[in-house]
């Protein structure tokens, strides 16, 4: 049925169901299960206004913090998913939009799903352009299940 199925993958509470729900068709269809976590890059200028720069080590940068909260949540999913039983797991992050990232890297990778939650850890941006799930669902060549 399925060869390889894209988990976008935030660490939100709809992520966790999404990832959850990717792990139990690869595992029962014997796909390969890719992992993405998108963070956003920041200019200069909303790094120096960043609420959280103050919890920056000195001399840090809000990319580098980001890059590693990203890479902390790919690495999560990938072992929780091979906990579960999935054979072929692997993880990547990505810098960019969320949505159209999801995409490319599902092109990329030639995945025939894209699983998504429903509610991720999206802005207030969410509100005004529309949720990452939606923009993925319009945007996909391939199948998109919203958990």
């Amino acid at each position: 049925m399925f060869q390889k199925i894209l988990i976008a993958y935030d660490g939100s509470v709809g992520a966790e169901r999404a990832l959850e729900k990717a792990s139990e068709l690869a595992k029962l269809t014997g796909a390969a299960l890719v992992v993405l976590t998108v963070y956003r890059h920041h200019s200069m200028l909303e790094a120096s206004i960043s609420m959280v720069r103050g919890a920056l080590e000195p001399g840090g940068n809000l990319d580098a913090a980001m890059r590693d909260t990203a890479r902390n949540a790919a690495d999560y999913a990938k072992s929780h998913a091979k906990d579960a039983g999935v054979a072929k797991v692997s993880a990547f992050i990505k810098a960019g939009q969320p949505a159209r990232t999801i995409i490319s890297v599902a092109t990329e990778k030639g995945a025939d799903l894209i699983v998504v939650g429903s509610r991720g850890l999206g802005s207030t941006e969410g509100y005004l352009l529309g949720s990452v799930s939606h923009k993925v669902t319009g945007l996909a060549d391939c199948p998109v299940l919203v958990v």
